[in-house]
């Protein structure tokens, strides 16, 4: 942040507030620790804050301090929407363009009158919020918690719990410290977090080791789909409704398994279709190695982005069609 942000910031947070903390829908552990860790440092900063989320997280991460105060639009619109007209301050975090809560949610943070803080690290930022805190060079929204929180200088009120809630989407978002956005300095905070007495090794169990039957079941049958494209270094898989559902699929069970596709040898590009009829439309997730530019990738051909080596998009063709598309976009691509 500048140091007119900073000054913004300060000036917005001097007496205490209503405030409101927004993720994007279909939270990851990125989206939920940072909005979780900020709702632990504004209750110490003495204000009254809320984590609304547009839709249910997954089960893996409702073990993260206060995820049982989370409020879900969909779920109770008339209680949220309540608590948006009341609130003096909205923080969005890890997303920058409202349309990212969904449509209904989006339209109601439009309505609101009150300032906008923004934290995120995607690129193309909207120009909704009076502070804007982007930068794509960080590697997760909660590692820029922790620089907010410290710019602020509030870095003594850090302690456990908002640690247990930033290291997780620093885990999380960083493929457990192996992208390429992991730095020096993403190493000290992580440090500096297990001295304030988090416990590394059960986040990871929590968050990695604590699958369901169902989720091991969806994982495996996610790599039996799983095709190689040896002449464009890249692979895929995909899951049907039909498939989903036979497995009793739950929100999560297909998070991170887009991540398999990049471990042979030589595949430097995949992505990881699913269908979803409700939405009416083809979830995509894709990942790369080195150069790769993912983000560019999934804005030009499937409206979406992302980040240069994870990105997502969408297509409202079938599963069947997307994926022709797909690979018929790969004659035209520059993968090494």
């Amino acid at each position: 942040m500048t140091h007119d942000d900073i000054e913004k910031v300060q000036q917005l947070l001097t007496t205490p507030k209503k405030i409101a903390i927004i993720p994007h829908r279909n939270p990851d552990g990125d989206a939920m620790g940072s909005t979780l860790g900020l709702y632990h440092f504004l209750q110490l900063l003495g204000h009254e804050p809320t984590v609304l989320i547009a839709n249910e997280f997954p089960d893996f991460l409702a073990w993260l301090p206060s995820s049982d105060t989370v409020k879900v639009y969909e779920r109770d619109t008339e209680t949220c929407n309540r608590i948006l007209q009341a609130a003096e301050l909205v923080f969005t975090l890890d997303f920058n363009t409202l349309s990212r809560t969904g449509d209904f949610m989006a339209e109601a943070l439009r309505r609101l009158t009150v300032p906008f803080i923004m934290i995120d690290h995607h690129q193309k930022p909207d120009d909704y919020a009076v502070v804007t805190f982007s930068d794509t060079s960080y590697g997760s929204t909660c590692e820029m918690v922790y620089h907010f929180i410290q710019q602020l200088g509030h870095g003594n009120l850090l302690n456990k719990t908002i640690a247990t809630c930033l290291y997780t989407g620093i885990v999380t978002d960083s493929g457990s410290f192996r992208y390429h956005s992991t730095t020096g300095t993403t190493h000290r905070i992580a440090a500096e977090f297990i001295d304030l007495g988090i416990d590394n090794s059960a986040i990871h169990s929590l968050l990695f080791d604590n699958h369901s039957h169902n989720r091991i079941q969806i994982l495996a049958r996610a790599l039996q789909n799983m095709k190689v494209l040896p002449a464009y270094k890249t692979s895929y898989s995909c899951m049907s409704q039909e498939e989903l559902n036979s497995f009793g699929h739950s929100k999560g069970d297909t998070e991170g398994i887009v991540n398999y596709g990049l471990s042979m040898k030589d595949i430097v590009f995949t992505a990881f279709f699913t269908e979803n009829k409700d939405e009416g439309i083809i979830k995509i997730s894709f990942r790369s190695k080195g150069d790769f530019d993912v983000n560019a990738y999934a804005r030009q051909h499937f409206s979406g982005g992302g980040h240069i080596n994870a990105a997502g998009g969408k297509s409202t063709e079938s599963l069947e069609a997307t994926i022709q598309k797909f690979i018929a976009t790969l004659a035209h691509t520059n993968i090494e």
